[in-house]
């Protein structure tokens, strides 16, 4: 009936509507839907009257066919046939119509082929925004946390501890819900101080992760030794204020480290995040300061490496000019892709213990050989991002 058909004055301009119109007669009965009655009406030169005096299917479509001849045109695309016709097309001829535009479809055609295009581009290149708007409303969070909390500082020990509490949940639901965040090892954590040693991925949004699930889970706080560009970031302070991001130097990882704080480095840095690829090669060079603030401090150092974080962000590292740009200014300048939802799970390896008559050097080749254990153990080479989206949503946890 017509009523099924959803006719509508709107759709005037389509022989469907025409032939739906013609079908919904009911020949034994001239029994008219009321909706079709309405619908006629809104044919040039048909008023109530005149649409129900048409007396047959044939009768209906040979009163408006001449209209719809008019309307269009006489183009043949939208009155050869009952069945042959295209919304879009007719769309294309009634905004001609109204518009008086000409080639209309030509116009439209173009804007969706540019669309199609750059869906793709605009998908890479955009996601990685979700990261950064994050970052500032954690910071408007913690703003509004500090202003709220202003008067209770004076007898509060650390007026922070709600707004960590706040963004760990938040970071840690992002983690759940867009990468289907895991955290394997956690007891392999000393409870005393340690200093964690980590391969650096595109972003360190996997370090992220990781500190807000060891704070729900153990609540436990892990500072982080951070680059130098990180604290000109405009509005970034506050946030790495209440997170213990630090710069350095050594003497401040060590006083950390004597505090009984846990303390997060990635020796590679930024140039390991900008360069290494989807080989996941690590890029530490001939560093051995870290090794160095563990022996000071007599702590052990526990390797840890997230599978597919090179799958959830990619950098283009792989072009010369833009290498040789950063050796000589010292800052992100290469492009950053990704934020695809791809599975991440962060292990946490085994400590290795303080030993007194080791060298840093010594120190740091171990070191360097742990993570890259963690990395042959857990990380399919070269790293695959359709593989990693596929490894999102399987049900099953790998095991440690």
């Amino acid at each position: 009936m017509a009523s099924q058909q959803g006719l509508h004055p709107q759709l005037l301009g389509s022989q469907e509507c025409l032939n739906s119109t013609v079908n919904a007669v009911s020949e034994p009965e001239r029994a008219w839907n009321t909706e079709v009655l309405q619908w006629l009406q809104w044919v040039p030169g048909m008023d109530a009257a005149a649409a129900a005096a048409v007396g047959t299917p044939v009768g209906l479509e040979a009163r408006i066919a001449p209209t719809w001849q008019e309307m269009t045109g006489g183009n043949e695309s939208c009155t050869a046939g009952l069945t042959s016709m295209s919304y879009l097309t007719c769309l294309t001829y009634i905004l001609e119509e109204w518009t008086g535009v000409e080639d209309i479809g030509d116009y439209l055609s173009y804007a969706f082929y540019i669309l199609w295009v750059l869906f793709p581009l605009v998908v890479v290149f955009v996601l990685p925004g979700v990261i950064i708007i994050l970052f500032y409303v954690s910071i408007l969070w913690l703003h509004i946390y500090k202003r709220k909390n202003e008067i209770k500082e004076a007898y509060s020990h650390d007026v922070w501890i709600g707004a960590r509490e706040m963004l760990a949940t938040i970071w840690d639901g992002h983690g759940r819900i867009w990468h289907g965040y895991e955290l394997h090892g956690v007891e392999n954590i000393p409870q005393g101080p340690g200093l964690v040693v980590f391969y650096h991925g595109a972003t360190p949004v996997d370090y992220i992760y990781f500190t807000a699930r060891l704070h729900i889970m153990n609540k436990r706080r892990c500072s982080v030794v951070a680059d130098h560009f990180v604290f000109r970031v405009p509005g970034f302070r506050i946030l790495l204020d209440v997170f213990g991001v630090i710069h350095g130097p050594k003497e401040a990882c060590v006083r950390t480290l004597e505090q009984g704080h846990l303390l997060a480095i990635a020796p590679g840095g930024l140039r390991e995040a900008l360069f290494s690829d989807e080989t996941y090669n690590i890029l530490w060079s001939d560093r051995k300061g870290f090794a160095q603030v563990a022996i000071d401090a007599k702590v052990p150092i526990i390797p840890m490496f997230t599978q597919n974080v090179r799958e959830g962000f990619r950098t283009l590292g792989g072009i010369k000019i833009l290498r040789s740009l950063y050796e000589r200014i010292r800052l992100p300048v290469v492009p950053l892709y990704g934020g695809f939802p791809v599975k991440l799970r962060t292990f946490i390896g085994e400590p290795i213990p303080y030993e007194p008559n080791m060298t840093a050097e010594e120190l740091a080749t171990k070191t360097k050989a742990a993570v890259q254990a963690l990395i042959d153990k857990h990380q399919k080479i070269p790293g695959n991002i359709f593989r990693a989206l596929m490894e999102r949503f399987q049900t099953q946890k790998k095991d440690d």
